[in-house]
């Protein structure tokens, strides 16, 4: 089987949890500290190896496709003015080695019409998606998403992110029940969206990260849809399971739930105090108010 070399990145969402900031401006554009939602996730997958990135966009996300174009005005303007460490941040917002595809999604039809957008380029191949609103701060040197690929080159099936949730949380994910009750790495045997806390099969939630077989899109095209005429990724990978292996895989990182405000100010607050140019005095800052 071949490496996992393409990510998918859904980002047509209105993000209308965030309005009236998200009015003319993608939610995956909001900063953390000094950069937006969707670099964090760029980043994770290009340190994992993906060489393709592929953007599902949908209207008024040209900033998205802006952001990762070549911007020669500011380049130039910053090379006359010396000013070489900046230019060397802005030319390395993706690697030269990267490309960039994106795919309009006409219609937000649910996740897993999202994907099955990027059929036509990842073909039969192996692949991330990554959801630029889930933050992951790994803990350790590996990224989580390079963690998830050498899971899957060990494995060679689907992997899923997953973390243990409250139970009265789980009405909020997709949850996962397994083989054994615990372990890094287990066989998934069920999924369901949403479940009732009292219905849940487990307390291991699916966050943002899949790296998922070709297979899955051919379960995406029988799907029925459902409400709104929404196509749900987690059914896919219900019918999925039942001809091939799939994982979850606890990983070793944090998350933040950039989603929602709550999650968005944590993301901020623990990523300013780990940045090498502000970190000190904004954690001098955090304690004078405490004080």
């Amino acid at each position: 089987m071949k490496k996992v070399t393409k990510a998918v990145f859904p980002v047509a969402g209105l993000g209308s949890r965030f309005l009236p900031a998200t009015k003319a401006s993608p939610k995956e554009m909001m900063p953390i500290v000094d950069r937006p939602l969707i670099q964090y996730a760029v980043e994770e997958a290009v340190a994992a190896g993906v060489t393709d990135l592929v953007f599902i966009t949908g209207r008024s996300k040209r900033a998205i496709e802006d952001h990762f174009d070549k911007a020669y005005e500011l380049e130039t303007e910053l090379e006359m003015r010396g000013k070489m460490d900046l230019l060397k941040i802005v030319r390395d917002t993706v690697p030269s080695h990267v490309n960039c595809i994106y795919i309009r999604q006409a219609e937000a039809l649910g996740l897993g019409h999202a994907v099955l957008c990027a059929a036509p380029v990842v073909g039969e191949e192996p692949f991330a998606v990554l959801l630029a609103d889930d933050l992951l701060d790994p803990q350790g040197d590996l990224p989580v998403m390079r963690q998830m690929v050498d899971v899957y080159n060990y494995n060679r099936c689907s992997v899923l992110g997953v973390m243990n949730v409250d139970r009265e949380q789980t009405k909020n994910y997709g949850v996962v029940s397994t083989e054994r009750d615990s372990g890094e790495i287990q066989r998934v045997t069920g999924i369901v969206e949403k479940p009732k806390p009292e219905d849940a099969p487990s307390t291991q939630a699916v966050i943002g990260r899949y790296i998922l077989t070709g297979r899955i899109f051919d379960h995406l095209r029988q799907l029925k849809p459902g409400a709104g005429g929404e196509l749900q990724l987690t059914d896919a990978i219900a019918s999925l399971l039942q001809e091939e292996a799939v994982l979850a895989y606890q990983f070793k990182g944090v998350r933040y739930d950039c989603g929602s405000k709550l999650g968005y100010l944590q993301a901020t607050v623990e990523l300013g105090l780990k940045h090498p140019e502000v970190g000190a005095e904004f954690a001098a800052f955090l304690a004078s108010r405490g004080s």
